[in-house]
Parts: structure tokens; sequence; C-alpha cells
């Protein structure tokens, strides 16, 4: 019943668009058909996710057709994890659209962003719920096109065809590899069905080769540090809420094959854990300090991507180590982090992004530095904005504290129980991770929000539509109820974690026992009361007015030119992280007794696009550029290139060895 809900899903998914193509661009039935198909698409599935997640029960569908060994799709209690944030974001996207992105506004490209929001959605759920290569290839496929069209949404933009260029070059870059990665794994399994493997089937080189090559191909995807190159750009450019899936759902398609992968391998070496460790110590710090430096609101919430994406691969990487040294509680702990991170940041990262896009919605601009004071036009997005910032940086009582305190006491027993190196170097790196979020959000909420406006954009701010507003809402409560309430997550948890743990001989144990989540709850609840009243107090006792004295600090008539912008906020942890961020400050040059108004600015250049591959790429088209001579547009030298290639080939036909042999015998 869960399987057959779930493809009935995915069809209505893909099938979404297509109405709309048939009808006029200037109607907006065409749109309202797409969000009535993609909400009973959103209603079916995740009756179906949850089916197969509580009950977990697992199902392969069964199709007569040899070429792709009978089994093509199948559900188990993993895959219906993954499915829940896809379809739940599939359907909250459909309606923040409606305000967001109407069709009578963008007649040129809403039937574009509509046709292709639906096929990836479609895509990502045919992949999640594969058991064949061909099915995964065809689902990855089909999401990554579908990705490529949406961040290139408003083509005629130069920024959003760079971006979309870079990101499609990536993303086949990456299916260029699983295309490796599933022949190796042919040649070493004897086929391309997606099962385990026996401890004794494969040898330990063959192991590490599916092992690297799926964190390449599932890296680049992901968006983990050194392969996050295409993931600010991509995600800045595209509308709020193609953002917001790509940063909440799409990466995590990355961490979906790579949990499969890891658990269709028998007992993995030491090595493979640690370096998943140091992969997700490395994109976290990083992502955050690169986040900080930045000024463009939504390349901000980029970066925050790749730092919880670390915070995952801590997870699975303390989950691996615990299958390689027979720890079942660090199994527990890791891939409770590792699955319930993947679901806390696809809901407080949605939230973020469609804030964000609240925001660009009313005053038309992604600075950060020409915002300011937007919480009194548009409260309800403020508070929302709140919401997901206090998630993010993994504060009580939201739901970003439960899964990074399942990673804490797993490396923290790891680390200080065990003596593992590696988790004794991670605890302090993910506790600066934590303290420099929190410093990154009071920096955004206070210089968009907080304070006077800094331009006239500012002063015509208003509140979005209720169709802007219900998504968020439905994702701030979500985050909400997973902090106060984590006592519901263990038989979830339990079910997602046993079906990554399939032939292997560690004893599986819930995360209920080794967490006290009772305690983690009452706690929660505790401080929402304190907070509560707190504010209450703080409220009643302003209502009466009090005398204040004249000194004032120079602040008796105060304007934005006095405020702190989000560039000097950050300015010292800039400076601190001056040897990895090589910050470019572009001073003001005043000359003259009257000088003109001058600005002073900064930008930071991306660590792997803009210092690696494009002067590489530059060098690599000068070094070739004689090349060019070969390629003039004329038909008459392609048709002799055919004719040299069509000789070189049938040359190879010749038996050269033999002819020589026998001139020389005689």
């Amino acid at each position: 019943m869960s399987l057959a809900l779930i493809i009935i899903a995915i069809s209505f998914a893909a099938a979404s668009g297509l109405p709309g193509l048939f009808l006029s661009r200037r109607t907006v039935w065409g749109q309202r058909i797409a969000l009535f198909m993609m909400s009973i698409s959103t209603i079916l599935g995740l009756a179906g996710a949850f089916l197969a997640l509580v009950v977990d029960q697992s199902r392969t569908l069964i199709f007569p057709w040899p070429a792709m060994g009978n089994s093509i799709v199948g559900i188990d209690s993993l895959s219906a994890f993954f499915l829940v944030p896809v379809l739940l974001m599939g359907g909250l996207g459909s309606i923040y659209g409606l305000g967001y992105w109407p069709q009578l506004q963008h007649i040129r490209n809403g039937r574009k962003l509509q046709l292709f929001w639906g096929l990836l959605v479609a895509g990502m759920s045919l992949l999640v719920i594969s058991r064949h290569a061909m099915a995964f290839l065809f689902g990855w496929e089909v999401m990554a096109l579908a990705a490529f069209f949406l961040v290139t949404t408003e083509d005629h933009m130069n920024e959003s065809r760079r971006a979309g260029w870079i990101y499609i070059i990536s993303t086949h870059i990456g299916t260029l590899t699983l295309f490796a990665l599933f022949a190796f794994w042919r040649w070493a399994t004897g086929s391309y069905d997606l099962k385990p493997i026996a401890s004794d089937a494969i040898s330990l080189t063959v192991m590490n080769v599916l092992f690297f090559l799926s964190l390449l191909g599932f890296g680049l995807k992901a968006g983990m540090m050194p392969f996050h190159f295409w993931l600010p750009g991509a995600h800045a450019s595209a509308p709020s809420h193609v953002s917001a899936m790509l940063s909440g759902i799409v990466l995590k398609m990355g961490i979906y094959g790579l949990v499969r992968f890891l658990s269709l391998m028998p007992e993995p070496p030491y090595l493979w854990g640690s370096l998943i460790l140091v992969l997700g110590g490395i994109s976290g710090l990083l992502g955050v300090v690169f986040a900080i430096a930045q000024h463009d609101l939504k390349r901000l919430l980029a970066y925050h991507s790749v730092e919880n994406i670390g915070i995952i691969l801590m997870g699975l990487g303390l989950a691996t180590l615990g299958r390689s040294a027979d720890r079942p509680e660090w199994i527990v702990l890791g891939m409770a982090g590792c699955l319930l991170h993947t679901w806390n940041h696809s809901l407080f990262k949605s939230l973020l992004f469609l804030s964000a896009g609240s925001v660009v919605h009313s005053v038309h601009t992604r600075n950060i530095d020409s915002l300011g004071g937007l919480a009194k036009a548009m409260p309800w997005t403020a508070a929302m904005f709140v919401v997901g910032a206090v998630a993010i940086c993994g504060l009580p009582p939201l739901n970003g504290f439960v899964s990074e305190l399942f990673v804490y006491i797993g490396l923290l027993g790891a680390g200080i129980t065990d003596g593992s190196l590696v988790a004794v170097i991670i605890v302090p790196v993910l506790a600066m991770i934590g303290a420099l979020a929190l410093a990154c959000f009071v920096k955004v909420y206070s210089a968009v929000f907080l304070g006077t406006g800094r331009t006239d954009a500012v002063a015509h701010a208003h509140e979005s539509p209720i169709s802007m507003q219900i998504p968020m809402l439905i994702l701030a409560a979500c985050c909400v109820a997973i902090g106060l309430a984590p006592v519901l997550l263990p038989p979830m948890l339990d079910n997602a974690i046993s079906s990554c743990m399939i032939g292997s001989d560690v004893p599986a144990i819930s995360i209920g026992t080794v967490v006290p989540l009772k305690a983690v709850s009452f706690m929660s609840v505790l401080l929402v009361v304190l907070v509560i009243s707190m504010a209450a107090f703080v409220r009643l006792r302003n209502r009466f007015p009090r005398c204040v004295g004249t000194w004032d600090c120079g602040y008796a008539c105060p304007t934005s030119r006095i405020q702190y912008t989000a560039s000097s906020f950050a300015q010292m942890i800039v400076a601190m992280f001056r040897w990895v961020l090589h910050p470019h400050m572009h001073w003001p040059h005043i000359e003259g007794l009257f000088p003109k108004p001058v600005k002073m600015h900064s930008h930071v250049d991306d660590i792997i696009l803009d210092r690696v591959i494009m002067p590489a790429s530059g060098k690599f088209e000068k070094w070739f550029g004689w090349f060019r001579r070969f390629q003039q547009g004329m038909t008459q030298q392609y048709l002799l290139y055919i004719l040299i290639t069509v000789i070189l080939m049938m040359s190879t036909m010749i038996p050269f060895k033999e002819f020589i042999t026998r001139l020389f015998a005689r």
C-alpha cells in the first residue's frame, strides 16, 4: 500500500506542470492546476512514506523486465525517511510560488518553473526508491536537468546563466563518476541491483575504489567541501523557493546516496569513518566562516548549507567508525544525528530561504548592507526568520539542538572514552561551528530586521501575502515540534537506522536508550515557559513611562549611517580567518577640499571556484587556444576530419604486424 501511494504521488508530481503548457501564458489556471496536483502528490506521498517509516515494512515492486533484474523500485524505512522532506517541500513550495512567482507577473518563465518543479520532485522521489542502478541514474538525471532549468529560470540574466552552467558542469562530473561507480559495482558484484554485499565477496581494494567513487560522486551533489563550488551561485541566483528546494532537499540526495552505498558495503575500514569525519569538520568550519564574510543574504544562507552538510557528515563518519569498531552506540548516535539533521536542515534552511524570499519580494534586493528596520514593516517574516536562525544555530528548544546533541554525545564518547584522535579533534570544531553560526545570524538579523532602513527601498517594504506565510508557518511549527517533543522520534529513527544495518553483525539498540529524550523534552518545554514569562514581564514593565537622563552618548538624532553594517559587525571575525578568506578591501580614496561621497566595500572570493577552477580554466584555454584554428565553422573542414578519422579507424584493422613479419622473412 505504501509503495503504491508513493508511485501515484510521483506520477502526479511529474505531470503537475504539463496542463499549464496547453493553456495560455496569461492565465492563472495552469499554476493552480499544478498546485492542485502537487498537493495531491504531497498528501498521498507523505501518507505512504509515514506508513513505511512507522510500520517498517520493506517492499520491492517486481516488474517483468529481465533486463532490469525485475526489481526496479522498492520502499524501506531509509527511503521513506528521505522521501518525507522531498514531498513536504514539494507541496509547500508550490503554495509559496502563488505569491512569490505568480504566473501573470512572470509570463515568460512561469510555466517553465511549474513544469520543472514537478519533475524535480518526481526525479528525487524516484531515485530514493530505486533498487536498480538504471532506475537510480534515471531519477538522478531527471533531478539534475530539472534543477538546471530551475536555477536558470531567469535565463535573461547573466548571473543566472553563469550559475546554471557551473551547476550543470559540476553535476554531470558527478554523474559521470556515478556511471563509473555503477560499472565497477557491476564488475564486482555481477549485478546492477542495489543489494548488500557479503563480507567475503569483494577484496579491500575493490571496496576502497567503490567508496572513493561514491564519495566523489555523491559529495559533489551534497556540496561537501571542496566540492561545493557550484552551490553558492546556484542558490543565490534561483527563485527563493527553488533555493529552498536546492539547499534543503536536493543536497540531501547526495547524503542519501552516500548513506545507501555505505549500508550496502561490508564492514568498512577505520579510514573511511575518519576521512568522512575530517571532511565533515572542514565543510562545517569553512562553510560558516565563508558565510560570515558574505553581503548577499541568499549567498550567506547557501554557505550555511555547506556548514550543515558538514554536521551531517560528522554523524555519518561517527556511525561508520562505529561499524569498524563494533560499537553499536556510536552507530546509533551517529546515524540518528545524521538522519535527524537531514530532516532538521531541510526544515529550518527552507524556512530561512523562504523568509529571505519574502524580504527580496518586498524590497527587491539581497544586499544585507542595504537593508535594516524590516521588523516593523514585516513582523511575520521577522518572526519566522528568528525561528529558523535559532534552529540553525543549534540552540534549544528547537530542532537543530536535538540532532547536534546526538552528534556531540557520540563524538564525546568516542573521543574521551575510547580515545579516538579524530573524534577528539572534531568535538571542538563542532563547538566552534555553533559559536560562529550564532555570530553570523546575530549579524544577519540585526542588519536586516533591526535598526532603521538604510535605503529608500526599505521605506516601501510590506508583508508578504498569505500564500507565502502559510509555508513558513508550517516549517516553523515542524522545527518547534521536533525540538519540544523529540520523544516521538525514536520509532522512526530506529527503523531508518535498522535499514542501514542490513547484513551487519553489530547488535541494534534504540536511540531512546542512549539519549535521555524525556529530559531533553522537559528542559525544552521549561525553557519555552521561562522565555514567555520573561517576555511577558518585560512587556508589562514597559507599559509605564520611565524618566531618563540627558546623557545620550551622542545619539540625540540617530540615523542609519551610525548603525553597524553587516560588514563592520563581521570585520573582527573576518580578520581572524584572513588566512583562508583573503578578503579584498576597496578603501575609499578621498581627495580635494570638497570630496565627493565615496564608499568602502569588500568581497571574498570562493576558495575553490574563484581561486582554483577559474584561474586553471583560463590557463587551460590560453594553452590550447591554438586548437581553435581547426574549428572554423566550415563544412569542408569537418568532412575532412571525418574522413581522416575513418581512415585511421580502418587502418587499425590492417594486420601490420603480420605484414612486417612476412616482409622481413623474405
